[in-house]
């Protein structure tokens, strides 16, 4: 029988246990949570820490099954204050049938950086150029960085939170040019308040 049919999962609090002997000092903040085990590294030590997870006997993360940008702009709203963008990656061993989630922030808020995985994990391809389209986070030293999922000549990012909900433009094929051409947005922003019942005896209430 090979390990990985006989592979059964490891105990959460023994796999936090494995990942911060692995990771050390590179590990900023390791909690468990819902059984599931969240790792905080910084920028700088980001790409080390993903091979470590990679290849130390205790972790063997062969596999990344998704890897996303996070915007925590409106965090400030309520008072959280910290870096506004992440990378947040997740981690499969197959032969240890064990997963761990790594986040990441970037330090700088305005040029929003973190090495690049594409080298360790070739399914870092697309997510890294999808978090780069939608979010603007460059991912330093990818081969092949540029939009996947926007249009040619698109301008701006659409999941950061300060993008407007109708965009900058709007696209429509015209027949007598035959071709697609942009305009201006004509959609008109309007604020949807939800109704507000007033009614006295609502529902039997006094």
């Amino acid at each position: 029988m090979t390990d990985i049919a006989s592979a059964t999962a490891v105990a959460p609090e023994a796999l936090r246990d494995a990942v911060a002997s692995a990771l050390g000092a590179k590990a900023r903040a390791i909690t468990l949570a819902l059984d599931e085990l969240t790792v905080v590294v910084s920028a700088t030590d980001y790409l080390g820490a993903m091979q470590i997870l990679r290849d130390a006997p205790g972790c063997r993360f062969e596999q990344l099954i998704d890897l996303c940008g996070v915007d925590y702009s409106t965090y400030r709203d309520v008072g959280v204050e910290g870096a506004r963008y992440a990378v947040v990656v997740h981690l499969l061993s197959v032969s240890l049938n064990q997963r761990v989630r790594v986040k990441v922030f970037c330090p700088d808020d305005d040029f929003p950086v973190v090495p690049s995985v594409n080298d360790l994990w070739n399914s870092a391809n697309w997510f890294e150029r999808e978090a780069f389209d939608l979010f603007g986070i460059v991912f330093d030293g990818h081969a092949d960085l540029r939009r996947i999922l926007t249009d040619y000549g698109f301008i701006g990012h659409p999941f950061r939170k300060d993008f407007p909900l109708s965009g900058h433009v709007e696209m429509r094929y015209d027949p007598e040019l035959r071709r697609v051409v942009y305009e201006p947005v004509t959609i008109e922003p309007r604020e949807v308040t939800p109704r507000i019942i007033r009614e006295e005896n609502y529902g039997g209430l006094h």
